[in-house]
């Protein structure tokens, strides 16, 4: 895994002498560097700070499986075909309620399904389409 900053160590006898560290300019070729989540090809880029860390967690697969079948998704309503995804996707995220806080404590929210959490999902990318077409 290549990333963008170098970790060096140093010793006392380091500090002593002038350093010989090189900083090496930014790739302009990187393909994670500065793309978004789309990356020019179309596919998704997992390593987007925009995802907050959803990628990588322990429901990391999970949310790459849901996320990427909305993505690919070719329905005439967005996403309605990953309904199985995005409820594997909640339940393993209930396990660590920790590290996914849920919006609300109430039990009700807790319980709120998968198909409430794609119809959100399925409204946003709906109304973003909408507003990048006009």
């Amino acid at each position: 895994m290549t990333g963008k900053d170098k970790i060096i160590f140093v010793t006392k006898e380091d500090h002593e002498t002038p350093s010989s560290a090189e900083l090496v300019a930014d790739d302009p070729d990187d393909p994670y560097e500065e793309q978004g989540l789309i990356l020019p090809n179309g596919d998704i880029n997992w390593n987007c700070p925009c995802l907050g860390g959803m990628a990588s967690g322990p429901c990391g697969e999970q949310f790459k499986s849901a996320f990427s079948c909305f993505h690919y998704s070719t329905e005439e309503i967005k996403g309605s075909d990953c309904v199985d995804q995005f409820r594997a996707m909640q339940e393993c995220m209930q396990k660590y309620p920790d590290l996914y806080p849920q919006e609300d404590e109430n039990e009700e929210k807790e319980e709120k399904s998968s198909k409430d959490l794609e119809a959100t999902a399925v409204g946003d990318s709906v109304a973003k389409e909408e507003k990048g077409s006009s």
